[in-house]
């Protein structure tokens, strides 16, 4: 049975018979030879969260008796294709060492979890909204405790031992209102990540554009913390963080396509549910992280690449555009 050539003229892995026999999608068979190779050469792809219906009949190709099913072994099946997966779900509420395990046990030898910190670290003053209960508008007591960090944070990632990823801070919006200034951020930045414990890949993500400066790109480079490169509603494309002087602060980073910049999450959303296709390109971002994959390849970085649903319509479809677009780039500049 000949096999076909994908775009760069590599034997694909799967031919249509196999792809048949073995119950893997089409999308599956041509796109994971292409990924595990970008994951050879340091650059990881793979989506956040990944217990997306709308993937089914592509990414997903088992049969899964009801949601709850598919939502507890769907990520077996997942790490099969994609390398690393982003874990937003711990912004909500500190991780479960039983939670890490289990990833740890269901996933491929070489996959990668990162994980953004809980928001009981990274908020300083709680939002007004429902789910905050009580704490809502309240000072937040535990802004960048590093005791609560390591204990409630740190600790149940010993679980997933040499699977362990990127550790992402998100840190939202310090509108004008607040007394977070630019000053007193990267003070108290400098000083948190000078506690930490050593040995983590930490990356720290901004929500003010404002704050991305020289100062704070040179106190991630003292710590060897990554900057996140981010498509988001009110931060700069990823194209243009990339092409800043020094952007790159650590021997990692991490890029996250997240929304179209002036558009918000929930206009995101009511675009482009349920995610089982892409419903708007945007070059520009893909020309950003095609451009984060060239960079951190000519200085031997590692990276971190996750796409959300939110930016497109399909994180998977998306990076296979990334892929078709990086087998097209020349040679000679990747």
């Amino acid at each position: 049975m000949a096999k076909k050539k994908d775009r760069s003229g590599t034997l694909s892995l799967f031919t249509e018979a196999e792809i048949q026999t073995t119950n893997v999608s089409e999308f599956v068979g041509r796109n994971r030879e292409r990924i595990r190779r970008w994951a050879s050469k340091g650059i990881r792809f793979g989506t956040s969260s990944w217990k997306y219906q709308g993937w089914k009949g592509q990414l997903y190709n088992k049969q899964y008796e009801n949601k709850r099913t598919f939502e507890q072994n769907s990520l077996a099946e997942y790490s099969e294709l994609f390398t690393t997966v982003s874990g937003d779900f711990a912004l909500y509420a500190f991780p479960d060492p039983g939670q890490m395990k289990v990833m740890h046990d269901s996933t491929t030898k070489d996959f990668k979890v990162s994980l953004k910190v809980t928001d009981r670290i990274t908020i300083k003053r709680y939002p007004n909204m429902p789910r905050y209960g009580t704490n809502a508008g309240k000072e937040n007591p535990d802004f960048l405790n590093v005791e609560l960090f390591e204990d409630a944070f740190l600790k149940p990632l010993d679980e997933l031992k040499g699977k362990r990823g990127a550790i992402i801070f998100e840190f939202s919006t310090f509108f004008p209102e607040s007394d977070m200034t630019h000053e007193r951020f990267v003070k108290a930045l400098d000083d948190f990540l000078t506690r930490l414990p050593k040995g983590y890949e930490y990356a720290i993500e901004l929500r003010n554009k404002e704050f991305l400066t020289s100062e704070y790109l040179h106190i991630l480079q003292g710590h060897q913390a990554a900057h996140v490169l981010n498509n988001w509603t009110r931060m700069p494309s990823i194209k243009e963080q990339i092409q800043i002087a020094g952007i790159l602060t650590a021997p990692f980073t991490v890029a996250r396509a997240l929304l179209k910049p002036g558009r918000s999450y929930e206009q995101a959303v009511e675009m482009f549910q349920p995610y089982d296709r892409i419903k708007e390109e945007n070059p520009e971002l893909r020309m950003g992280l095609v451009e984060s994959v060239r960079k951190c390849l000519a200085e031997s970085k590692t990276l971190y690449v996750y796409v959300n649903n939110r930016a497109e319509g399909n994180s998977p479809k998306t990076i296979e555009g990334i892929l078709d677009m990086l087998e097209d780039y020349p040679a000679e500049k990747l």
